[in-house]
């Protein structure tokens, strides 16, 4: 199948449950970790930048069970049940966008945020920056469409239409300009 339209995922897949300091605590399936107020789990996100210094966001999926449709960060996910996080966000970025990338991890944070009635997300998330390069092909099962934005152009679109963002993308990107710029100029000039 081609790589740009296989499912990689599903409600299934057992994800580790976490305590507020990162230490496994069991394992639940996404969909479970995901229903009414969320249990905390272990999560990643990864910002790729190209060789201007713009960040590459994704439009989720409109199939996606929580925020489709909303613009967020390159790249997001969980390590599944027995996974380190390195081999998870390799496996993901090549799931998603067909891509490999270094990675940098930056800082964690947990984080919780409602859906509606659809779900929750609670997570203690892993933040990462890498490069992008020129071959990104998105895989349509999880992203909508993707496009690169400056950091200047990014802050101006955050301002006027916030509510097309993933709640975690707001958080992470004001972290990075606000706690960890010095990283992040290494990739782009915020």
């Amino acid at each position: 199948m081609d790589s740009a339209h296989r499912v990689v995922s599903s409600d299934a897949e057992q994800l580790v449950l976490v305590d507020t300091d990162d230490r496994e605590t069991g394992f639940l399936s996404k969909a479970e970790c995901h229903d009414g107020a969320g249990l905390l789990h272990r999560a990643f996100s990864i910002f790729l930048f190209n060789s201007e210094g713009e960040l590459l966001l994704q439009r989720r999926s409109t199939s996606k069970r929580l925020w489709p449709g909303f613009w967020s960060n390159t790249c997001c996910s969980h390590p599944r049940r027995g996974e380190s996080m390195p081999v998870a966000t390799m496996r993901r970025l090549y799931d998603e966008l067909n891509v490999r990338s270094e990675l940098e991890f930056v800082y964690k944070f947990e984080y919780h945020a409602s859906f509606g009635s659809e779900g929750s997300e609670h997570e203690l998330c892993h933040v990462f920056l890498g490069e992008a390069g020129d071959d990104v092909r998105p895989n349509d099962h999880e992203i909508a469409e993707i496009r690169y934005l400056s950091a200047y152009d990014l802050l101006a679109e955050l301002e006027a239409r916030p509510q097309q963002f993933t709640p975690w993308f707001k958080l992470e990107w004001l972290a990075l300009l606000e706690q960890h710029r010095g990283v992040l100029t290494r990739y782009c000039s915020a």
